[in-house]
């Protein structure tokens, strides 16, 4: 089942560092940024992680809980989280079920090569469970103020 704005999610249910047990239920009431990135070590994806990281206190404020999820495993990630200082949590979704039901697994070339690999992308849930707003194959200068002024305007309306 895939993801459609302004409906529910479907149901799932992942793995995140510091034990963290995530699904389509687990934070109802909240509003939940999900941001999907290539791999943990890469330029981009550092870059992406600490803007978030950097941000973090603001979505707290606005009330929003983030995570960040790739196919990397969890020593991957816990690594990844300890040497950014990351203050939200990382899903591995090594089995790419999540990636797969919110579309962002993708044929790329790399080095001349064609290759499966994941479309950088963000995701927006409200606190009802619907996906509100999506991001795909997006650019990381900038996206994050977006993400966030994105989030003040769904506690805004609310």
């Amino acid at each position: 089942m895939a993801v459609v704005v302004n409906k529910l999610i479907p149901e799932f249910e992942a793995n995140a560092t510091g034990g963290v047990k995530v699904s389509n239920q687990s934070h109802h009431g909240q509003v939940v940024v999900l941001y999907f990135y290539p791999k943990d070590n890469t330029p981009g994806c550092t870059t992406e992680a600490m803007q978030f990281r950097d941000h973090y206190k603001h979505f707290v404020e606005e009330g929003a809980v983030v995570f960040g999820v790739s196919r990397d495993n969890m020593k991957s990630h816990d690594e990844f989280k300890l040497k950014l200082e990351l203050p939200f949590e990382l899903i591995a979704d090594t089995e790419e079920k999540m990636c797969h039901m919110f579309g962002v697994v993708k044929n790329k070339i790399m080095y001349g090569k064609k290759v499966k690999g994941i479309e950088r992308s963000t995701f927006l849930i409200g606190a009802d469970g619907q996906l509100k707003q999506e991001w795909r194959g997006l650019k990381v200068p900038g996206h994050v103020e977006e993400v966030l002024a994105a989030v003040k305007a769904l506690k805004q309306a609310a």
